[in-house]
């Protein structure tokens, strides 16, 4: 037997026992080192080739194989869609694109809600599952916001020169959920201000019930 042979094994079972952590490292990449390896590498795109990776990640994170399944499928549609957009001069695959990257995220957040909430001990599979839920929220409002602007526009106003363009959404939505109000992008329409104003209150919610949550469960596991 091959020494691949032997290591592949002992890698997949570290990678479930850790694949929250994994995914979280991925989610952290796409969202905040973006920007930086387009920089550096000249990398075209860079947030659709971490937000690829970060779905390939979100797929292996369901246990369940109905949602595998069900992830897989978004994953494979939002690649194909986006291989599309990369042949024909049309709006449509791009749009196409948002919309599945949205449900895709929305449900696998679902997936690591329950984990990060439910019973047991907490480490980090727990909390960073906990903590990929909200990251994914995000990524889902970024792509809300741009199919919004796109089916309304007008509904956001952008001082950058590429207008608001998916990554742009996607920094606006981090902006309005951890509640910095920078004012360089702004809601102009009510379908806007009520999305953002939504993200804003529900992403503090998440985190003071997510930090109750934590710490009754820290408080049950060290009393004897």
């Amino acid at each position: 037997m091959s020494k691949l042979a032997r290591v592949l094994p002992s890698l997949a079972v570290h990678y479930d026992r850790h694949r929250f952590v994994a995914l979280f490292a991925v989610l952290a990449l796409a969202i905040a080192g973006h920007g930086l390896l387009g920089s550096l590498l000249r990398v075209a795109n860079p947030l659709d080739l971490l937000l690829g990776i970060s779905l390939v990640a979100v797929v292996f994170s369901a246990r369940r194989g109905g949602i595998r399944w069900l992830l897989g499928g978004l994953v494979v549609g939002c690649v194909a869609a986006r291989l599309t957009q990369g042949l024909v001069e049309h709006p449509a695959p791009l749009f196409v694109t948002q919309s599945l990257l949205a449900v895709a995220c929305v449900l696998a957040a679902g997936v690591a809600l329950e984990r990060g909430l439910a019973s047991g001990p907490v480490d980090a599979e727990h909390i960073c599952a906990a903590l990929d839920a909200y990251l994914l929220v995000g990524i889902a409002f970024g792509a809300g916001y741009w199919l919004l602007e796109s089916a309304q526009p007008g509904s956001f106003s952008s001082v950058s020169a590429d207008g608001f363009s998916p990554p742009r959404a996607v920094y606006f939505s981090f902006v309005t959920q951890a509640t910095l109000g920078f004012g360089d992008i702004v809601p102009l329409r009510e379908p806007a201000q009520g999305l953002v104003v939504a993200q804003g209150i529900g992403g503090q919610m998440y985190l003071a019930v997510l930090i109750a949550r934590l710490v009754s469960l820290y408080s049950a596991q060290e009393t004897p």
